[in-house]
């Protein structure tokens, strides 16, 4: 930013691409960087100062279905802009002159803005900008978020109650707060309330029985919950380990980006962001190189590829790379990806030495991997809970054997023999091929094809016996130290645990080989 001007907030336009800074000193800019889906960096197509603040910038809500930004300052002024022949100006002004807007939301619909000021005063608005309703609650407010369905709106207060009140602001009944058990009596500043919007077009949960949550309560101490609904009765509670200033979910809203400073003794507070499924499963850790203080604010791109982040007097991009589907074996690329309008995943074997495709469906598609002449698709079972189907196919789709385990498939690897997989304690292979015959040369009555196991990760393989789905019991002890990733090749599988211990196990008789321990957790 020019003459060195901190940035408090940034928001980037879903639809559109636009992306807002503002900062101290009424900075306020729209940025749009050229470079197309996820490419990484790019030119300023578009680097336009607006003028009208004379105070620090606090607060920025874009409205994408009507293209318009609403800006508020420390002086309680706020504006709405518009973009007319690829420059942006001033629709509206208004301020109360009364107290500071703490926060304000649009409607998921973009026809209505929701204001509150510290004063506990709240305003909501038109998109056209007549003011429909006006109130002054008798609390003071730092938070505003509106329902999926805009019949609904939260406030929180500073002291970190949420409450639920109508879409005319009558009051219904506070949100139960489990996440700050074991805190009570200090203050608890709210940091985050982010509802995300499940009626989205496109919105599709990757195999879930259950219903993903969509509401974020994230107090600034670290602590979080994700929720349901807003009665959920057993939300997902998260302690980040972090001082948390800003929250925001992906546009599929299924990770969670949460941004602040670690809190660790050693080398003082570290900037960074942490990123969470919707589950509240960790997913990975950001650090983000700090020049004085920590991530004020992060946002976004509409594709879910990129992420903004206001540090200090710098606006930060870093790509996010999902975890995609797919493998390469044998001249062929296979990939799987889910199309809005249908509720299974479509797997793309895709023949790329003479560019001929084969589709195949699947449902409840969790993990491809392949190796050689095959690969395998993992995907759950609809009807059987706790069973999961392997698949072993070739390189046109077409399934050359298969197994069902008991086993739930986190990660999975494969070798020219061997199919390994993991759930958080237990490894499970099959000893698919032998090393120089074909699968398919069974003799006729199609005996069992190849040897599988399954073994705690905490004791030693068995070597004798075979897996039966039916007669298997998951082990009961305790697993302090869940398995991270897994990998193969051809005499050697590696299973890399959270603590950074890695084992090596042999091939084809499985055997633990050696161990060493890593800095970091593997993934």
């Amino acid at each position: 930013m020019p003459n060195n001007t901190m940035l408090n907030v940034v928001a980037w336009n879903q639809e559109k691409g636009y992306l807002a800074a503002g900062g101290d000193q009424g900075l306020l800019k729209v940025l749009k960087l050229e470079s197309g889906k996820g490419q990484g960096g790019g030119n300023l197509s578009m680097n336009q100062n607006l003028q009208g603040h004379q105070g620090n910038v606090m607060v920025l809500q874009w409205n994408d279905q009507y293209q318009k930004l609403t800006t508020s300052d420390e002086q309680g002024l706020i504006i709405v802009w518009m973009l007319h022949k690829s420059h942006w100006f001033e629709e509206m002004i208004n301020n109360r002159n009364k107290s500071v807007v703490t926060d304000m939301r649009w409607t998921p619909n973009g026809e209505k803005i929701g204001i509150v000021y510290e004063d506990g005063a709240v305003i909501v608005g038109s998109v056209e900008g007549t003011r429909l309703w006006g109130k002054e609650l008798k609390i003071r407010l730092k938070l505003i978020e509106w329902s999926p369905d805009s019949r609904t709106i939260l406030f929180g207060t500073p002291e970190g109650a949420v409450n639920v009140y109508d879409y005319v602001g009558n009051f219904q009944f506070p949100i139960r707060i489990h996440c700050l058990r074991g805190l009570q009596g200090q203050e608890m500043p709210l940091a985050a309330i982010e509802w995300y919007d499940q009626n989205r077009q496109g919105f599709s949960y990757e195999d879930q029985d259950e219903k993903a949550p969509a509401l974020c309560i994230a107090y600034q101490c670290g602590r979080m919950q994700l929720m349901r609904n807003m009665t959920d009765d057993a939300p997902i509670l998260i302690d980040t380990g972090m001082l948390i200033k800003h929250v925001k979910w992906n546009p599929n809203g299924n990770v969670l980006a949460v941004s602040g400073s670690s809190i660790e003794e050693v080398e003082g507070h570290k900037s960074c962001v942490q990123f969470y499924s919707a589950f509240g499963q960790h997913l990975r850790s950001l650090r983000v190189p700090s020049f004085t203080g920590i991530v004020n604010a992060v946002t976004w791109e509409g594709y879910g590829l990129r992420i903004a982040l206001a540090v200090d007097t710098n606006i930060l991009f870093a790509n996010i790379q999902p975890n995609y589907m797919w493998g390469y074996f044998s001249g062929t690329l296979v990939f799987a990806f889910r199309k809005p309008e249908r509720n299974d995943m479509c797997i793309i074997f895709w023949d790329i030495t003479v560019n001929e495709k084969h589709v195949k469906y699947m449902k409840r598609l969790q993990k491809i991997a392949c190796c050689d002449e095959y690969c395998i698709l993992v995907a759950k079972n609809e009807d059987e809970p706790n069973q999961w189907y392997v698949v072993l196919c070739n390189a046109v789709g077409c399934p050359v054997d298969s197994k069902i385990i008991t086993i739930e498939p986190k990660h999975v690897a494969m070798s020219k023999t061997h199919v390994i997989i993991a759930s958080d304690e237990v490894v499970y292979y099959w000893h698919y091929r032998q090393k120089n015959s074909n699968v398919m040369a069974l003799d006729g009555n199609k005996k069992k094809s190849g040897k599988e196991n399954a073994f705690h990760i905490d004791e030693q393989p068995k070597t004798d016996g075979i897996y039966d789905k039916n007669t298997w019991k998951a082990p009961t002890q305790q697993c302090d130290d869940p398995i991270s990733a897994i990998a193969a090749s051809t005499d050697a599988f590696l299973v890399g645990r959270v603590s950074g211990q890695v084992l090596k196990f042999t091939i084809p008789y499985i055997q633990l080989e050696s161990r060493m321990t890593l800095r970091s957790r593997p993934q």
